[in-house]
């Protein structure tokens, strides 16, 4: 059982932007920049690329809403996507809020933010999502 199947059955405490019946999205506690959220399937799948056609398209839109949500939260330029599945082997989609290209790098310095401002990015993410 990896990590983020640990975090979707509660075992493991997060800060919870979203759910539904197929995936979940979540803060990324080692953020690159302020609203930096992971999207995860609820099924254990390694491979992003592996997942059925049918539930990796759903799983997009899913992310769609979340992004949009993240930038009208952020009020960034953009949220970027990037798919690296290297350090967790559970497909995830990393939506991160950019102002410029540089912000998607992820060998920049990861942000280290107070539990409390976590819940609170998180909780002003979910406030924009519940408006639609």
């Amino acid at each position: 059982m990896t990590i983020f199947s640990k975090i979707i059955r509660g075992e493991i405490p997060c800060y919870k932007i979203a759910e539904d019946e197929n995936f979940f999205a979540f803060l990324d506690i080692n953020p690159m920049t302020k609203g930096h959220t992971l999207v995860i399937p609820k099924i254990e799948e390694d491979y992003l690329f592996n997942l059925e056609d049918e539930l990796l398209g759903k799983m997009m839109v899913f992310a769609k809403k979340v992004a949009v949500a993240i930038r009208q939260s952020t009020s960034c330029t953009r949220v970027g996507v990037a798919v690296l599945g290297m350090e967790v082997p559970h497909a995830h989609i990393h939506l991160v809020p950019i102002n410029k290209e540089s912000d998607l790098n992820f060998r920049n310095k990861k942000l280290k933010l107070k539990p409390e401002e976590m819940e609170a990015i998180a909780q002003s993410i979910r406030k924009e999502l519940s408006q639609k």
